[in-house]
């Protein structure tokens, strides 16, 4: 037996393919992401966001809120995230996202979780060797209450992808 570990190592496929997703189907995403308060100081410094709701307590208190508040767009990106190894792993174009909707907001230290549902597939019109699939995905936090909710889609590969004719 090799003493290289690359020789003895068994690829592992990841992600789901066109066929594997039907309309109506519900998939509960992993264990869910804490966001720390570090997190929203360093996203919104980063993406430099201004607002003060996001960095500064005071200001979040002043305003009816409990504490700082989240930074929206890193709220967003988590619970993305959450969903690509159950919905978009095996990789394929991003095509966008849609119907995009903050429903309350999220504090330093509330645990995000995420579920998406099917709701529509079709082949690619323009690109026959994959299928468009269209996901309602939504965020919650750790009390059960909705955060977040979107719909995206992306291209998938197909399982059997016609076979490209030759050139004559």
């Amino acid at each position: 037996m090799s003493d290289d570990f690359r020789a003895r190592a068994k690829l592992s496929p990841k992600g789901h393919l066109y066929e594997d997703f039907n309309v109506g189907e519900v998939r509960i995403h992993h264990w869910g992401r804490t966001i720390a308060e570090s997190d929203t100081l360093l996203f919104t410094t980063l993406t430099l966001s201004y607002n003060p709701l996001y960095s500064n307590r005071a200001f979040a208190l002043a305003h009816g809120h409990s504490d700082i508040v989240v930074n929206p767009l890193l709220v967003f990106n988590t619970v993305l995230g959450l969903s690509v190894e159950d919905n978009s792993e095996i990789g394929g174009p991003f095509v966008g996202v849609g119907a995009l909707t903050y429903r309350q907001p999220v504090y330093p230290g509330d645990t995000i979780t995420a579920r998406s549902t099917t709701k529509a597939t079709r082949l690619s019109a323009s690109n026959p060797a994959n299928g468009i699939v269209t996901w309602l995905t939504e965020g919650f936090n750790q009390r059960d209450e909705l955060v977040i909710d979107f719909e995206r889609s992306n291209l998938v590969r197909l399982r059997h992808p016609p076979k490209k004719e030759a050139a004559a």
